[in-house]
């Protein structure tokens, strides 16, 4: 994830700075067709480049593979101007690992895997002070609840010509950059750090409004 996160996210940048779509910019430089076929699916079921942008709302993309697999997510983000809480409003991702064995626990996989890549990119970390962890707790460890939850779209391209490979991890890995890069065009706040928001973003959007 933190690979895909740092690469993804200046992708992301790199678009920006040439004023230009990120799906476009990927899609214009990868060379890998099963890259771009994940990519191109999860951007045609999310509507990318179809809804309007209102304010607080931000739209991002970010795709990779890992482990023989390969994976592309689009999220919308609604961030609270206000209070800087960030809610991730629904995800849409593409997964392609080879042959389908088994389509219902592939689904059921890559939707558990997205809700825990939820905690990973908005609040799960482990806290220290004085030496010591100041969250060893189960209790005090943040975790992706129910209200966390996004709507969730999961696309499976089914390649029979292709070996199968593993579905366990590889899920997990855009949908932080995806996250984070939603939240910029949100708030043109650019975040580079993961968890991107564990006590919300009202501290950066101040910073960034002064």
């Amino acid at each position: 994830t933190a690979n895909h996160f740092a690469r993804e996210t200046h992708i992301d940048e790199l678009a920006q700075s040439l004023n230009l779509d990120p799906l476009a910019l990927r899609m214009k430089n990868l060379k890998d067709p099963r890259q771009q076929a994940v990519l191109k699916a999860a951007a045609e079921a999310f509507g990318w480049g179809k809804s309007k942008s209102i304010p607080g709302h931000g739209f991002g993309i970010a795709c990779g593979f890992e482990k023989g697999g390969y994976v592309a997510t689009c999220a919308e983000v609604a961030v609270d101007r206000a209070t800087g809480q960030v809610k991730i409003v629904r995800v849409t991702e593409a997964f392609e690992c080879g042959a389908v064995v088994n389509p219902d626990q592939l689904k059921n996989q890559i939707e558990g895997a997205m809700v825990v890549a939820i905690g990973g990119a908005l609040f799960e970390s482990v806290g220290f002070a004085d030496g010591k962890i100041t969250n060893a707790r189960l209790s005090h460890y943040r975790v992706p609840r129910f209200s966390d939850t996004p709507i969730i779209e999961v696309l499976t391209l089914d390649r029979k010509d292709l070996p199968s490979a593993g579905a366990g991890e590889t899920p997990i890995v855009t949908l932080a950059p995806a996250v984070g890069n939603a939240i910029f065009m949100a708030t043109g706040v650019r975040l580079r750090s993961l968890p991107l928001a564990p006590n919300g973003l009202k501290r950066e959007m101040d910073g960034k409004a002064g």
